[in-house]
Parts: structure tokens; sequence; C-alpha cells
């Protein structure tokens, strides 16, 4: 069973692959592999550690899969991910790095109608120190609300599909991410001179 950007049916790929159809997951997997990724090295850090994470999940899931039980099959899939990228980080004790700017550009290359050809380099060196502003900024937020932000802003999940990945109730994710959002605003704003002119208060 093969699904093309205008026949695509999530629920009947869920259905089939529940079934036992190898060929429905796999197009259930081609289609978010770039966002579980993206996910597990905004994690982890480290290429090698995110794919392991993307393997580990996939193979999860489709273990677990007899068990979804409908919503929104992308938020279960960045929930499994997530979970397994947090479960090995406390199993060796480390500490997840962030980097917005990395994870940026993997969406640019991801998605080449995200990149501007024509941006001059005064633009380009502007990004790039608001990118670094906005990595110092979330590296200081608390997890669960680096979580929420991310899901949200960065992975454009709506509210109700990032309180499935995130596994808790949509106030907590609204609250999480209103809170997220204010603390950003809050430490951009206590760097000012570093950001671009058009960024400042």
């Amino acid at each position: 069973m093969t699904a093309t950007v205008e026949t695509w049916d999530e629920s009947a790929l869920v259905t089939a692959a529940q079934r036992g159809s190898i060929d429905a997951f796999n197009e259930l997997i081609l289609h978010y592999q770039i966002q579980v990724y993206n996910l597990a090295y905004h994690i982890m850090h480290d290429p090698a550690a995110a794919d392991d994470a993307t393997q580990e999940a996939f193979i999860s899931a489709y273990g677990a899969l007899k068990h979804f039980r409908g919503g929104s099959f992308r938020a279960w899939l960045l929930r499994i991910v997530s979970n397994a990228c947090y479960d090995e980080l406390r199993r060796h004790k480390r500490r997840p790095k962030i980097s917005w700017e990395d994870f940026g550009d993997m969406d640019e290359e991801a998605n080449p109608h995200l990149v501007d050809p024509g941006a001059r380099p005064e633009e380009s060196m502007q990004q790039t120190e608001l990118r670094k502003a906005l990595e110092r900024a979330l590296a200081k937020l608390p997890e669960h609300h680096r979580t929420a932000i991310v899901l949200v802003d960065s992975l454009g999940l709506s509210y109700e599909e990032a309180a499935e990945a995130m596994g808790v109730a949509l106030g907590t994710v609204k609250s999480r991410l209103a809170r997220a959002r204010g603390e950003m605003q809050a430490l951009l704003q206590e760097e000012q001179e570093l950001l671009p002119t058009r960024y400042r208060l």
C-alpha cells in the first residue's frame, strides 16, 4: 500500500499497519521520520545517539502499534522517541544539550522552501545572532517548559498533539507554553544589545 501527497490517509495506513501491513507502516515512518529524528537530535544533540533513538522508537512503535487507540499518530510517535531519549539520558546521567541553531539548520535542510537563497549577508548574520540568542535562552528553561516550546513552536504540533506527546492535560501544555514564551522573552531582553535591532524593545 502506498500513499502520495494527494492520497495520504493516515487513519487508513494505521489501520492497515495494525493488520500487519509492513508497507503501510513504512509509509507512516517515511512520512514522519524527519520530525522524529529532529526531536531526538534536539534532545540528545548527538547525531549517532539521535539515530539510535529514532531507530529504537520505530521498533518500539511497531511492537506497540496494536495498542494505539487513535488520536494523532505523529504525537504518539514523538512521545515514544522523547521517552526513549530521556530514558537514555537518565541511564547515562547525561544532561541534554540544546542547540536551537542546529535544530533550525536541520529544518531548513529537510525543507528547502524554508531557505531564502536571496538573503543578504547582513540578514544572514542577524538570523545567526538571533538563533544563538534563542539557543542560550532555551537552554535556561526548565525541561518541561523547553519541551513544550519545542513541540509547538519548532515542530508545529497543535496544543492537543503536544499534550499527547508529553502525556499531560491540554491545560498543562497551554500553561507550560505560556510560561516558556514569557521566560524566553524575559531572557532575550536581558541581552538586548546582542539582538538584531528589530528584535529589541
